[in-house]
């Protein structure tokens, strides 16, 4: 006699300020706990006992990394999925009603359906690491924006003032990137994939340090799943007979800018990237086009090098 096969359990948690609302799928049970550190507990206990596949919560801005730390400490497989996409899901499902509870069940569903692997969070280290980079690039928009101000600005007094708060973000910025230095220095698992990465003519500590914080991947991924985790795949647009242009889009907004520019400046200081540049530019392709394919071809080369611990220097290009 052979025993029953045990039920796939799924687990939604629609993570607001105050509450945390959990779905069961398929049974489509709900319950909810405050979102505080008893309420966390609870919930990770009881969630513990029931032994899921899988439990999925949306990024909401940060209000979901606490439950996601104490699931992970369960060791409780979870992932944080896009919003967006959970949205969509529920329009297809012709579910229009939104509320929490729903939330909870159709983040379950969502998980079933997509067949989704659980991804924990980064390390506390690496989080860190990421928390300075991004909030860096919140300083440089930030001065970008006060810069264009500045420009179209004739009234004295609010020129003065506009230049006061450039100089603070240039302090602020500054004082950063003295933190980044030394964050970097210290951490010999950092401080070796930064000089690896900084090896690539083109690129310096700025995307140096987008990458090791964002894209903690690179050196594990294969060419598709790397131009989709960035967004430099080009996906198509074809319906019957005619065929659109490929677009990219999605993936990881930060990295992609980071990569770009050091592609942009590869154009000019890296012979591999310089030379695909000027092919497909002779080709007629646009400068959109070209420089797509040169980020691809800069991060297939950065993901070969991390992957064989093989400084620029080293690497055969002929063979990536």
């Amino acid at each position: 006699m052979t025993s029953r096969k045990r039920e796939k359990i799924y687990v939604g948690i629609d993570v607001c300020k105050d509450r945390l609302d959990v779905g069961f799928w398929p049974s489509g049970n709900t319950f909810s706990e405050p979102n505080d550190a008893k309420g966390i507990a609870r919930l990770v206990k009881r969630l513990s006992k029931r032994n899921p596949s899988l439990v999925v919560l949306e990024s909401t801005g940060k209000l979901e990394v606490p439950v996601a730390l104490e699931l992970g400490e369960a060791g409780v497989p979870y992932r944080i999925v896009n919003p967006r996409q959970v949205r969509d899901f529920a329009k297809a499902l012709g579910l229009l009603a939104k509320t929490d509870r729903i939330d909870s069940i159709v983040l379950a569903r969502w998980a079933e359906s997509a067949k989704l692997e659980p991804k924990t969070l980064p390390d506390a280290e690496r989080r860190e690491l990421r928390g300075l980079v991004m909030r860096r690039l919140q300083l440089i928009q930030s001065k970008v924006a006060e810069g264009n101000r500045l420009k179209g600005e004739l009234i004295p007094k609010v020129r003065k003032s506009l230049k006061k708060s450039i100089a603070w973000l240039n302090r602020q910025i500054e004082e950063l990137d003295n933190d980044l230095e030394s964050m970097i220095k210290n951490s010999p698992t950092f401080s070796d994939l930064s000089e690896l990465i900084q090896s690539v003519p083109g690129i310096g500590p700025t995307t140096s340090n987008m990458i090791i914080a964002c894209l903690p991947e690179v050196g594990t991924m294969n060419r598709r799943s790397a131009a989709a985790l960035v967004g430099v795949a080009p996906f198509n647009r074809d319906s019957g007979k005619s065929q659109g242009k490929r677009l990219c889009w999605g993936g990881r907004a930060g990295v992609r800018k980071a990569l770009y520019m050091a592609a942009f400046s590869g154009t000019r200081h890296n012979p591999v990237i310089k030379a695909m540049y000027q092919r497909l530019r002779a080709k007629g392709k646009e400068f959109k086009v070209a420089m797509m394919a040169c980020i691809r071809k800069l991060l297939v080369i950065l993901n070969a090098m991390v992957r064989d611990n093989t400084p620029w220097r080293q690497t055969s290009t002929a063979a990536i």
